[in-house]
């Protein structure tokens, strides 16, 4: 016997399409070989198609042996028994088959992601719930948020994810495509949901953006939010008007500096630097800094309002309980619909999808009221926090969190000649004042009692309020003092 050439099958014979095998059934129907050996029934064909092919070649003469069974295929005998051997062999794989889904779905329904992590997330090892990436992590939170703006393209948001840092498992650049699969992953909500099927299970992992934001990127990708007008490359486009007719300045590039000019000619002259409009901005938030003692103060109201809002966190935590028990009512309802038969299979995933995720954001709230950040100390703990972060945010944010950040601020922003007014909301502007008295008499022991109303006083509807999107601006100011912490040389 002479052995005319050696073949090596990669692909498992469980699998249809096998390219080797396939090549080796061609080249016997050619006649390139009177036959072939192969190992072992099972690892021949594990499947009932490649078999009946090994069969037409055993029926056309082209002679089939296996080193491991001794049986005549020639034979009546010795073909049954290689045919019963191979539908063992199917078999066996059905059942493994089953078995590995089983422990899949498994693995799902217990809030574990049995298939690799996003960017983004560790793997941390079978049985445990993804941690989150501590370099990848906090960039794709800030990618999402920036995305919501609606002020970023994707190949915009690209450029600037990498500038961050952001990199692949193997350590290169992202590109477009996969800043496209981040923004339409909800495993970044904490949900976990299967491309193919659309099923939607609860994840045990700790969610990178909350729902609302997702919804908004997927609304912005899907063309359901209509963008503003289109940024430029000036920092403070549109962002600065005329004081005389109420226009917004247009910005020049002039001999490598940026001008804002009105070119109204009724109009005064009126023509200012960035630098000029940067420096007025920084100047007016400079004022917002505060003393030790007013710092103790704050820490000392906030602890007696923490102390007072047990009662509070207790009746929002009954009321979310209650929306999770309904919930998990109309779940079942729903269950019971397809089990009857009067829903089809599609209708009810989607519903369930829907729930599952509506259950997860019910229960974050509910984490963030059992861990005690009721509504009352978020907001208190906003305006704090903002007042500290407003010149951090401004001198070394992004120019897109810089403009989100002033805007939010401030209520008038205009220049006549070379001089630039601006003008803080007003409730910063009473921080800015609070030591000034207009009687002129003393203002000792009446800082204590202003920050008490001032953190105590309830937030308006208003576009012009201080918290109108102040909790994303708040991310991004500790996003800001994370990476600076970074940049830091370490103590020796």
């Amino acid at each position: 016997m002479e052995v005319s050439e050696w073949m090596e099958e990669q692909e498992t014979a469980a699998k249809q399409g096998r390219p080797i095998f396939n090549q080796m059934l061609k080249r016997l129907r050619n006649g390139e070989a009177a036959g072939v050996i192969m190992h072992k029934i099972d690892r021949s064909a594990r499947n009932l198609k490649d078999w009946a092919e090994l069969g037409q070649l055993i029926d056309q003469g082209i002679e089939v042996y296996f080193s491991n069974e001794s049986v005549d295929l020639k034979s009546r005998g010795g073909r049954l028994s290689a045919d019963i051997q191979a539908v063992v062999a199917a078999d066996y794989i059905r059942n493994l088959r089953e078995e590995v889904k089983k422990g899949f779905y498994g693995r799902l329904k217990q809030g574990l992601m049995p298939m690799p992590a996003p960017l983004g997330y560790l793997n941390a090892g079978a049985g445990i719930p993804k941690p989150i990436d501590p370099v990848a992590g906090p960039i794709i939170r800030e990618a999402f948020g920036l995305y919501a703006t609606g002020r970023y393209g994707q190949h915009a948001l690209t450029e600037e994810v990498n500038r961050l840092g952001l990199r692949t498992r193997k350590g290169k650049r992202v590109s477009v495509n996969v800043v496209s699969r981040i923004l339409r992953n909800r495993f970044y909500t904490g949900v976990i949901q299967l491309k193919r099927s659309g099923q939607v299970y609860k994840g045990l992992h700790e969610p990178l953006v909350s729902p609302a934001i997702f919804q908004r990127v997927q609304d912005i990708l899907t063309g359901r939010f209509v963008r503003g007008p289109g940024t430029h490359n000036f920092m403070y486009s549109r962002f600065i008007a005329c004081e005389t007719c109420g226009r917004s300045l247009i910005a020049e590039r002039q001999k490598g500096h940026v001008y804002y000019r009105c070119h109204i000619r009724s109009c005064p002259p009126t023509s200012v630097r960035e630098k000029t409009i940067h420096d007025a901005i920084s100047d007016e938030l400079d004022k917002l800094s505060l003393t030790e003692r007013e710092v103790t103060w704050i820490e000392e109201f906030a602890a007696e309002k923490r102390a007072s809002v047990g009662s509070t966190l207790d009746a929002e935590e009954k009321h979310l309980k209650l929306q999770m028990a309904a919930l998990d009512d109309r779940q079942n309802r729903l269950t019971d619909a397809f089990i009857d038969g009067a829903l089809e299979r599609a209708d009810f995933d989607k519903r369930k999808a829907a729930l599952t995720i509506e259950r997860c954001d019910l229960e974050q709230r509910l984490a963030s009221v059992v861990a005690g950040q009721s509504e009352v100390m978020t907001e208190m703990e906003k305006k704090v926090e903002l007042i500290k972060d407003a010149w951090l945010l401004h001198e070394h944010g992004l120019s897109t969190e810089n403009r989100d950040m002033v805007t939010e601020l401030t209520s008038n922003r205009s220049a006549s000649g070379k001089t630039v007014m601006i003008t803080l909301q007003s409730p910063l502007q009473a921080v800015i004042n609070r030591t000034k008295n207009p009687s002129g008499g003393s203002v000792r022991g009446r800082d204590r009692t202003f920050w008490e109303k001032w953190l105590g006083s309830k937030p308006s509807n208003s576009r012009t309020d201080l918290h109108h999107g102040s909790s994303a601006l708040l991310n991004v100011a500790r996003q800001i003092r994370r990476r600076k912490q970074r940049t830091l040389p370490k103590a020796s």
